[in-house]
Parts: C-alpha cells; structure tokens; sequence
C-alpha cells in the first residue's frame, strides 16, 4: 500500500512514517524544515530509506504530484506553535492548507483519508467526561481553525472516504515538545505554577499510530469523528512527579501563583506579536498548567478497536532514555 503522510517531518508524522515502512507500507513523505527538530526528523527519515518531498500544503501542484498513486492519506501538517505569525497564516494553513489536500487526494482517487485534528478544539476546560458528542469551544486561533478545518472535511465525505481523528497531548520517543519540562525538572530548575490539578490524558505516539491506522482501516471509522486519547487520567503534579522519577530528580517545593504569568503572558503577546516576535510567554504555553481534560475512550474502543497499551511511567522513562540517547538529557 502507498501511503502520504502530511506533517511528516514531525514528531508524529516521522514516527508515523518509519512505523509505516516497518509495515511493510510504501511511504511518501511530505513535509517542512523549518525546525532543527524537523530538520532532525527528516534526516532520520532519509536514513530509513525514505525520501521526504519538501513542500507546503498551501502548495496545490506539489501536492497533487505527490499524491500520484497514492492510496491512503495521513493529513498531520499545521500551524500550531507560531505564535508571531497573523492570524491569517493559520487559516491559511490548516483550513486552506487541508481543503488542498482533500481536493489533491480526491481527484488522485485516494482509498482512505485520515484527518489529524486535536482535542484543543474543544477549548480551555471542560465540566465533566468529554465524548465525541461534548460541543466545541476553541480558545484560540489554532483551534478554531483545526474545528474548521474539520467542516471541511466533513464537506468530502460524499466524494472521499474520510475519518478525523483528534489527538490528545502526545508524547513518547521522538518528542521535542516537552523536552525543556524534562530538562528543567532534572536540573531542578521546574516549579509548579497554579495548584497542579488540572487534568491530562496523554497519549503515548506508539498509541496513536495504532490508533490511526485502524482509523485507516476499519470500515466501521468512515465519515467518524474518534477523540484518541491515553490510558491514564493524570494531575499536572501527578504528570510532574512520574518523570521527576524518570530522570531521578526530585522535584522542587516551591509553587507560584496562576495570576501574575498568565497576566504576563497577555502583554508579552500583546508586545511582541505586533512586532513578529515570538514572546518568551505566552497563553498557549501556560496551557500546560491550566486546560483540564477528562475523556470517555468508550466510540474508539467500541468502533475501532482501540485501545491504548503504554501506560505513562513506561512511556516516560522510554521518552527520557531517548533524549539521554541523543545527548538531549
């Protein structure tokens, strides 16, 4: 089978790919080096066999060449992180960018669609169990224009078979995304911001490719919308503590209050945006410590067979042995 991956210098979509190829998978890769990370990722991807093609998804005739022969479709690009770019970039990108895509991977006669959404569409925080059925409430441009992102792909589905997937927090081997809490908490530089309740269902990125490819596969997942989530509900403290452990460091005492960062992260965004500054602080990085999520995995299991097998202190100590593997630890 002939599979595109989007986003496939990521950190998902890499591990994606090279799972993909030890399946057996022909895999064509497509993706930016606009990060060391990715940078890392593609050189890896290279030494697997693998040749990324390097393009946009805002770059409609790369990627109808691409798709040439194509037959399944993982859409993972996005903006997500920038955070001194205007508004537009993100529309742009992760709804433009996805009806490209979608319109490439139709006309290409591709099999199967699987579209990477996220759980920030369903904004800060929510009361109670979230399911596929909680309505959405993005906080940010970034949500909002993955939920978009999502109209439009539900707008294909008379002409091309297609899933959406929304991907909890992921973590695991290949993670650039939380190696500074790693780092910061093994040099004991890491302190609590706000009480450390809120809630995480993390999920490990072995996981989630499983996850996505029975998203691929099954045909009970066509036309659904499936939340992929993690084993295990964690506190932010209890999260900290498990790879405090993993690193073997023991945490710090001290805690600070909620108010005085995310005040400072309103002007440093209000400061530095303007001036195509990425801010040293800002909202969505305080994410970590105030959105809270509690999800009912019960549409995965029971239409797609899914169920998580890594529980998070294995997955930590996996995640911490690759970063002190590459000299990032």
């Amino acid at each position: 089978m002939k599979i595109l991956i989007t986003g496939a210098t990521g950190f998902i979509g890499s591990r994606l790919a090279t799972r993909s190829l030890e399946k057996g998978h022909e895999v064509v890769a497509y993706g930016q080096t606009n990060t060391e990370a990715e940078k890392a990722n593609l050189a890896r991807l290279q030494a697997a066999g693998v040749q990324p093609i390097l393009g946009s998804v805002t770059d409609r005739a790369a990627l109808e060449r691409a798709l040439d022969g194509v037959d399944v479709v993982f859409h993972l690009a996005a903006a997500q992180h920038e955070a001194n770019v205007p508004d537009r970039h993100f529309h742009e990108v992760n709804v433009e960018g996805t009806r490209n895509v979608l319109e490439a991977a139709r006309d290409a006669g591709v099999q199967r669609y699987v579209h990477g959404s996220t759980i920030g569409v369903y904004g800060e925080a929510a009361d109670g169990v979230i399911d596929e059925q909680t309505p959405p409430r993005p906080a940010n441009i970034y949500g909002r224009t993955k939920l978009e992102a999502e109209g439009v792909v539900r707008e294909f589905a008379d002409r091309l078979p297609v899933t959406i997937v929304r991907i909890s927090e992921t973590y695991g081997p290949g993670d650039r995304r939380l190696l500074k809490l790693f780092r910061a908490i093994r040099k004991r530089a890491f302190f609590m911001i706000g009480p450390g309740q809120n809630l995480h269902q993390l999920i490990h990125v072995d996981d989630l490719v499983d996850g996505m490819y029975l998203a691929a596969e099954r045909e009970s997942a066509l036309d659904g919308i499936f939340n992929l989530v993690g084993r295990e509900v964690l506190s932010t403290q209890e999260m900290v503590e498990t790879i405090a452990d993993a690193v073997g460091t023991p945490l710090r005492k001290f805690r600070a209050p909620l108010f005085p960062f995310m005040a400072a992260a309103v002007v440093l965004e209000a400061v530095c945006r303007p001036l195509g500054i990425q801010p040293p602080l800002h909202r969505r990085r305080m994410d970590f410590f105030v959105k809270s999520f509690r999800f009912d995995p019960a549409l995965a299991r029971e239409r797609l067979g899914f169920e998580p097998r890594i529980d998070f202190r294995t997955g930590t100590r996996q995640t911490a042995e690759w970063y002190e593997q590459q000299g990032l630890l």
